[in-house]
Protein backbone atom coordinates (compact mmCIF):
# COMPACT_ATOMS: atom_id res chain seq x y z
CA UNK A 1 0.00 0.00 0.00
CA UNK A 2 1.24 3.49 -0.75
CA UNK A 3 2.22 4.85 2.50
CA UNK A 4 0.19 8.41 2.00
CA UNK A 5 -2.83 6.35 1.73
CA UNK A 6 -2.46 4.86 5.23
CA UNK A 7 -2.26 8.49 6.56
CA UNK A 8 -4.90 10.01 4.09
CA UNK A 9 -7.37 10.12 7.29
CA UNK A 10 -5.05 12.19 9.03
CA UNK A 11 -3.68 13.85 6.32
CA UNK A 12 -7.21 15.53 5.44
CA UNK A 13 -7.65 16.42 8.72
CA UNK A 14 -4.65 18.55 9.04
CA UNK A 15 -4.97 20.08 5.22
CA UNK A 16 -8.60 21.03 5.64
CA UNK A 17 -8.28 24.34 7.60
CA UNK A 18 -5.53 25.77 5.38
CA UNK A 19 -7.28 24.62 2.39
CA UNK A 20 -10.17 25.88 3.49
CA UNK A 21 -8.87 29.47 4.43
CA UNK A 22 -7.02 29.61 0.78
CA UNK A 23 -10.56 28.93 -0.91
CA UNK A 24 -12.41 31.55 1.29
CA UNK A 25 -9.92 34.12 -0.46
CA UNK A 26 -10.82 32.80 -3.73
CA UNK A 27 -14.61 33.64 -3.10
CA UNK A 28 -13.74 37.33 -1.73
CA UNK A 29 -11.93 38.20 -4.30
CA UNK A 30 -13.33 40.25 -7.26
CA UNK A 31 -13.48 38.16 -10.60
CA UNK A 32 -10.73 38.27 -12.94
CA UNK A 33 -11.28 37.79 -16.65
CA UNK A 34 -9.33 37.52 -19.52
CA UNK A 35 -6.39 35.74 -17.26
CA UNK A 36 -4.93 32.47 -17.87
CA UNK A 37 -6.26 30.28 -14.83
CA UNK A 38 -3.71 27.85 -13.03
CA UNK A 39 -6.13 25.23 -11.68
CA UNK A 40 -4.57 22.37 -9.60
CA UNK A 41 -2.89 21.32 -6.03
CA UNK A 42 0.10 22.37 -4.15
CA UNK A 43 2.18 21.92 -7.13
CA UNK A 44 0.19 24.75 -8.84
CA UNK A 45 -0.12 26.88 -5.84
CA UNK A 46 3.81 26.93 -5.70
CA UNK A 47 4.24 27.52 -9.35
CA UNK A 48 5.00 31.78 -9.61
CA UNK A 49 2.99 31.60 -12.69
CA UNK A 50 3.13 35.82 -13.14
CA UNK A 51 7.24 35.61 -12.74
CA UNK A 52 7.36 32.55 -15.56
CA UNK A 53 4.88 34.14 -17.44
CA UNK A 54 5.99 37.93 -17.16
CA UNK A 55 4.19 39.40 -19.71
CA UNK A 56 1.09 36.98 -19.68
CA UNK A 57 -2.25 38.18 -17.35
CA UNK A 58 -2.11 34.84 -15.03
CA UNK A 59 -4.17 33.56 -12.11
CA UNK A 60 -2.96 31.05 -9.93
CA UNK A 61 -5.81 28.84 -8.81
CA UNK A 62 -3.92 26.13 -7.08
CA UNK A 63 -4.64 24.65 -3.30
CA UNK A 64 -2.32 22.48 -1.52
CA UNK A 65 -3.67 19.06 -0.68
CA UNK A 66 -6.32 19.80 -3.64
CA UNK A 67 -8.28 16.58 -5.42
CA UNK A 68 -10.76 17.02 -8.29
CA UNK A 69 -13.95 16.98 -6.34
CA UNK A 70 -12.31 19.80 -4.90
CA UNK A 71 -11.49 21.87 -7.88
CA UNK A 72 -14.73 20.98 -9.01
CA UNK A 73 -16.81 22.96 -6.13
CA UNK A 74 -14.78 25.99 -6.05
CA UNK A 75 -15.32 26.62 -10.27
CA UNK A 76 -17.66 29.48 -9.69
CA UNK A 77 -14.66 31.79 -7.83
CA UNK A 78 -11.95 30.10 -10.11
CA UNK A 79 -12.55 30.40 -13.51
CA UNK A 80 -14.42 33.97 -14.91
CA UNK A 81 -14.24 34.76 -18.63
CA UNK A 82 -10.40 33.02 -18.97
CA UNK A 83 -7.87 33.77 -21.56
CA UNK A 84 -7.39 29.91 -21.04
CA UNK A 85 -7.23 27.17 -18.43
CA UNK A 86 -4.64 25.29 -17.11
CA UNK A 87 -5.43 22.27 -15.03
CA UNK A 88 -3.02 19.58 -12.74
CA UNK A 89 -4.56 17.71 -11.03
CA UNK A 90 -5.03 13.83 -10.00
CA UNK A 91 -1.94 13.21 -7.74
CA UNK A 92 -3.78 13.92 -4.38
CA UNK A 93 -7.01 11.33 -5.07
CA UNK A 94 -4.41 8.38 -6.02
CA UNK A 95 -2.63 9.41 -2.69
CA UNK A 96 -6.37 8.59 -0.82
CA UNK A 97 -7.43 12.29 0.06
CA UNK A 98 -10.35 12.42 -2.47
CA UNK A 99 -13.43 10.35 -2.46
CA UNK A 100 -11.57 7.31 -4.43
CA UNK A 101 -7.96 6.45 -4.85
CA UNK A 102 -9.20 4.17 -7.80
CA UNK A 103 -8.70 5.10 -10.96
CA UNK A 104 -11.84 4.90 -12.97
CA UNK A 105 -13.74 6.50 -10.29
CA UNK A 106 -11.03 9.50 -10.29
CA UNK A 107 -11.52 9.57 -14.60
CA UNK A 108 -14.92 9.49 -14.01
CA UNK A 109 -14.68 12.87 -11.66
CA UNK A 110 -11.99 14.31 -14.00
CA UNK A 111 -14.88 13.92 -16.99
CA UNK A 112 -17.15 15.96 -14.77
CA UNK A 113 -14.79 18.20 -14.44
CA UNK A 114 -13.81 19.02 -17.73
CA UNK A 115 -17.48 19.28 -18.55
CA UNK A 116 -17.73 21.88 -15.84
CA UNK A 117 -15.20 23.75 -17.21
CA UNK A 118 -16.55 23.68 -20.70
CA UNK A 119 -20.30 25.15 -19.11
CA UNK A 120 -18.73 27.67 -17.62
CA UNK A 121 -15.74 28.44 -20.58
CA UNK A 122 -16.67 26.79 -23.81
CA UNK A 123 -14.93 28.42 -25.79
CA UNK A 124 -11.61 29.24 -23.69
CA UNK A 125 -8.41 27.67 -24.70
CA UNK A 126 -7.77 24.55 -21.78
CA UNK A 127 -4.46 22.64 -21.44
CA UNK A 128 -4.95 19.65 -19.20
CA UNK A 129 -2.39 17.82 -18.00
CA UNK A 130 -1.26 14.18 -17.23
CA UNK A 131 -0.25 13.18 -13.43
CA UNK A 132 3.43 14.03 -12.65
CA UNK A 133 5.40 10.86 -11.31
CA UNK A 134 5.94 10.76 -8.03
CA UNK A 135 6.53 7.56 -6.01
CA UNK A 136 7.25 4.33 -7.66
CA UNK A 137 4.54 2.67 -6.01
CA UNK A 138 1.93 4.78 -7.78
CA UNK A 139 3.71 4.38 -11.32
CA UNK A 140 1.23 2.05 -12.95
CA UNK A 141 -1.48 3.64 -11.97
CA UNK A 142 -0.54 7.38 -12.08
CA UNK A 143 0.23 6.05 -16.08
CA UNK A 144 -3.30 4.73 -16.02
CA UNK A 145 -4.90 7.32 -15.04
CA UNK A 146 -3.00 9.48 -17.73
CA UNK A 147 -3.81 7.01 -20.09
CA UNK A 148 -7.49 8.15 -19.32
CA UNK A 149 -6.97 11.66 -19.31
CA UNK A 150 -5.34 11.90 -22.42
CA UNK A 151 -8.74 10.62 -23.56
CA UNK A 152 -10.87 12.61 -21.68
CA UNK A 153 -9.23 15.98 -22.92
CA UNK A 154 -9.70 14.59 -26.46
CA UNK A 155 -13.53 14.70 -25.85
CA UNK A 156 -13.69 17.87 -24.47
CA UNK A 157 -12.10 19.64 -27.09
CA UNK A 158 -8.88 20.38 -24.87
CA UNK A 159 -5.16 19.75 -25.50
CA UNK A 160 -3.90 16.82 -23.60
CA UNK A 161 0.02 17.68 -22.12
CA UNK A 162 1.95 14.51 -21.29
CA UNK A 163 4.64 15.29 -18.29
CA UNK A 164 5.82 12.07 -17.74
CA UNK A 165 8.66 11.30 -19.56
CA UNK A 166 10.42 14.87 -18.73
CA UNK A 167 10.08 14.23 -14.88
CA UNK A 168 10.59 10.48 -14.20
CA UNK A 169 13.76 9.22 -13.12
CA UNK A 170 15.40 5.53 -14.07
CA UNK A 171 13.31 4.44 -10.87
CA UNK A 172 10.00 5.48 -12.41
CA UNK A 173 9.34 7.93 -9.28
CA UNK A 174 10.05 11.49 -9.51
CA UNK A 175 13.09 12.36 -11.00
CA UNK A 176 15.42 13.14 -7.61
CA UNK A 177 17.06 16.65 -9.48
CA UNK A 178 13.76 18.40 -9.76
CA UNK A 179 11.92 17.75 -6.60
CA UNK A 180 12.61 17.69 -2.79
CA UNK A 181 10.11 15.40 -1.10
CA UNK A 182 9.67 13.08 -3.87
CA UNK A 183 6.22 15.06 -4.83
CA UNK A 184 6.75 18.71 -4.76
CA UNK A 185 8.68 20.70 -7.63
CA UNK A 186 11.76 22.18 -7.25
CA UNK A 187 13.27 25.48 -9.45
CA UNK A 188 14.46 22.88 -11.81
CA UNK A 189 11.40 20.53 -11.77
CA UNK A 190 9.00 24.46 -12.58
CA UNK A 191 11.83 24.85 -15.24
CA UNK A 192 11.43 21.99 -16.70
CA UNK A 193 7.43 21.94 -16.56
CA UNK A 194 7.30 25.62 -18.01
CA UNK A 195 9.87 24.51 -21.21
CA UNK A 196 7.27 21.99 -22.02
CA UNK A 197 4.22 24.48 -21.27
CA UNK A 198 5.51 27.90 -22.79
CA UNK A 199 4.90 26.47 -26.50
CA UNK A 200 1.45 25.96 -25.66
CA UNK A 201 0.99 29.28 -24.35
CA UNK A 202 2.90 30.80 -27.16
CA UNK A 203 -0.35 31.95 -28.86
CA UNK A 204 -1.00 34.32 -26.01
CA UNK A 205 2.74 36.04 -26.60
CA UNK A 206 4.46 34.78 -23.84
CA UNK A 207 8.36 34.92 -23.94
CA UNK A 208 10.94 33.22 -22.41
CA UNK A 209 12.34 35.29 -18.68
Amino acid sequence: MNVTRQFAPVLRRLMARPMAMRRSQFAELPKAPDRVVFLGDSITEGGLWDEWFADLPTLNRGIGGDTVGGVLERLDSSVHAPRAVSLLIGTNDLAGLGRSHRVDDIARQIDTLLSSIRVIAPDAPLLVHGVMPRSKSLADEIQQLNVRIEQLAAQHSAEFIDLWPALVGPDRALRKDLTGDGVHLNGAGYRTWIDILRPHLAPFGTSAP
